[in-house]
């Protein structure tokens, strides 16, 4: 049993670093990586709900379209409010 839990933990300590390593390379500008535009922001509730920290942002002027950070003041003032 004690083998199982120490497995079990690995595979959790390696999941949270690649997580942690997937968010750190996400954009956080509110500009297209590409063509450096203003991003429109993409309202998704499940999104939302799992990971609170990202948002779904779109390129008006070249069509790119991807998940990029949450500026630090949302994310602060959400914490601060539940």
């Amino acid at each position: 049993m004690l083998i199982v839990v120490v497995l079990f933990a690995t595979v959790l300590l390696r999941a949270a670093i690649v997580m942690t390593f997937v968010y750190l390379m996400l954009p956080a500008k509110r500009v297209c990586p590409r063509c450096g535009a203003k991003l429109a922001l993409i309202r998704h509730t499940l999104l939302r709900v799992l990971v609170p920290a990202v948002e779904h942002r779109w390129c008006l002027e070249c069509g790119w379209s991807g998940v990029v950070r949450q500026a630090q003041s949302r994310v602060i003032k959400r914490a601060a409010r539940s």
